[in-house]
């Protein structure tokens, strides 16, 4: 049977099975993906390769990878759906480079041990000069600035001149319910949020505390970005006090015990309303660099299959391309940060989906697949076309993103990434169970995955978006093999030289994971369904907002 008569049966039983009340298929016996596994294999080798120098935005490898996913999009039979009818959008972005970094701590005048980039990392955005001399340090918990909820964790504390001291995360990120979401990860738990209200206190600078179970990511991930470039959308912004600093959980520990503290019962007490901020005596910081700012534009590539009867609507499907490109060299002299996994899997899904569309007959609605540029840096190319879109977003019926973190075999299970804010995720467990796959509950919620990965930069704009991917849950070893791979990776990989390409992969969920977003995307696009978000949440209100621009 051709591809595009075999996807488009299968999208049939799909709909026939929802409309019939149809049992889902046996989950120990799910159905073969209708994407190749071998395909996203093959893009996944060449995109990771050091051909493609890590692909780093502004770098060496960005040519190189948008020249491929161009050529792999054209030779799919796609058009051009960037600006003025090329294949890219521009993202104009301000490159910081830190300079000349110094940084010690102390106490009672004592140095305590802390190598930059081993123990400690130091940032700013505030261009110039960052310096601060034995600056007193105060631990401030978990930085959280929520009377209303019962947490002023800066309450009662004078941070003039000052170091604020907090863990990463919030106070409920080991919680199964809390006012901060359980283990969800809330807005309070971002940096961002600790930065301003410490700042607004007039703290000379922050230092946020490291640990894997509050970062979801191991230090060396820090260590490997140091002195990384930083980038911000557009023109550089002016920035005043911004100096932060990073410290790894061991070294905080000697440095607390030092002032005589005990940083794992202080760490538990700030997870309480009850908790003060805490100097620590005698203990200070002092470090000092230079922020130089310059300009650079990078792109997003954005291929097209346009529609018929709803041309004027778009569903869009997006995976980054970047990944962090060349960095310190490690010891055996690799700097390059390659991205197999992260997301070479995710941006070569993309190029089969894109060909799944082109060998089938043009859907009633657009369909855009978009490769952002500068996810690690901060979702920047999502973010470039969220505000800036080349077609409408009150006419995008839904987004679909892919970024799995994942390298598996086949699966019986997908996981959602953010469960309870949209009708799509009843829509993806019904297409799921058609391919014999389950929808299991979100690994590690307190990582705060929803709000790190490029859908929602269009939820924050009101699109619809559903983030999945592949499940734990093998067919070979079950979950218990399944996690013990993800959380490998997690712990060892992610964003680590050690992200390659690795020959004995099959890329079988990969496949999974992209048919269902195939089929789920396609069902959409061939209607005029409006999928919307669920009442309280509040992405709904943007969306209703624009209700009169939408027909049925």
């Amino acid at each position: 049977m051709a591809l595009s008569r075999l996807l488009l049966s299968t999208l049939a039983l799909s709909l026939a099975s929802a409309v019939l009340g149809a049992g889902p298929v046996a989950a120990q016996t799910p159905a073969p993906p209708l994407l190749d596994p071998a395909a996203i294999r093959r893009d996944v080798e060449v995109l990771s390769s050091d051909a493609f120098y890590g692909r780093g935005p502004g770098e060496a490898g960005e040519t190189a990878t948008l020249d491929y996913l161009v050529a792999q999009f054209s030779a799919a039979g796609l058009q051009p759906g960037g600006e003025n009818g090329t294949w890219f959008q521009d993202v104009a972005l301000t490159r910081y480079h830190r300079e000349g970094a110094t940084v010690s701590l102390a106490v009672g005048g004592e140095p305590v041990p802390a190598a930059l980039a081993t123990d400690v990392s130091v940032t700013s955005m505030h261009v110039g000069e960052n310096a601060i001399t034995n600056a007193p340090l105060v631990f401030v918990g978990f930085g959280v600035d929520a009377p209303a909820l019962g947490y002023d964790q800066f309450g009662g504390v004078d941070l003039t001149g000052k170091v604020a001291v907090f863990l990463m995360n919030d106070p409920d990120y080991a919680s199964d319910e809390g006012p901060f979401n359980g283990r969800n990860r809330s807005p309070a738990g971002g940096l961002g949020a600790k930065k301003r209200a410490a700042f607004a206190r007039g703290a000379v600078a922050v230092m946020q505390i490291h640990q894997f179970e509050t970062a979801s990511w191991p230090f060396q991930q820090i260590s490997n970005s140091d002195p990384d470039h930083k980038f911000v959308r557009g023109p550089a912004p002016e920035r005043g006090t911004d100096l932060t600093a990073t410290l790894r959980w061991e070294t905080a520990s000697a440095l607390f015990q030092r002032a005589g503290l005990d940083l794992e019962a202080l760490a538990l007490s700030a997870r309480t309303p009850a908790f003060q901020a805490v100097e620590l005596p005698g203990a200070t910081m002092s470090a000092a660099f230079t922020i130089v700012a310059s300009p650079m534009v990078t792109r997003n590539v954005v291929a097209m299959r346009p529609g018929t009867t709803r041309a004027d609507e778009t569903v869009i499907y997006g995976a980054h391309w970047d990944a962090y490109g060349i960095g310190p060299a490690y010891e055996d002299g690799d700097t390059l940060r390659n991205g197999a996994v992260d997301n070479g899997i995710g941006t070569a899904t993309l190029l089969e989906i894109a060909r799944a569309y082109a060998a089938a007959p043009p859907p009633e609605r657009t369909v855009l697949f978009i490769g952002y540029t500068s996810e690690e840096d901060g979702l920047l190319g999502a973010y470039e076309y969220a505000l800036r879109p080349l077609r409408p977003l009150e006419t995008t019926a839904a987004v679909f993103n892919l970024d799995p973190h994942l390298a598996l075999p086949m699966t019986r299970s997908l996981e959602l990434i953010g469960a309870g804010r949209t009708g799509l995720e009843a829509d993806l467990a019904r297409v799921a169970a058609v391919r014999g796959l389950t929808i299991e509950p979100e690994h590690n919620p307190a990582a705060g995955w929803y709000g790190r990965s490029d859908h929602f930069t269009f939820a924050e704009q009101g699109v619809p978006t559903v983030y999945f991917r592949a499940g734990s849950d093998l067919v070979e070893g079950g979950a218990e093999r399944g996690m013990a791979m993800i959380e490998a990776y997690n712990s060892r990989d992610y964003h680590q030289r050690s992200d390659e390409f690795d020959p004995s992969w099959d890329m079988v969920a990969a496949a999974q994971e992209g048919t269902v977003a195939y089929l789920l995307g396609r069902e959409i696009a061939d209607s005029g369904r409006w999928p919307t978000w669920n009442e309280g949440v509040p992405y709904r209100a943007l969306r209703d907002a624009s209700a009169a621009s939408r027909s049925e």
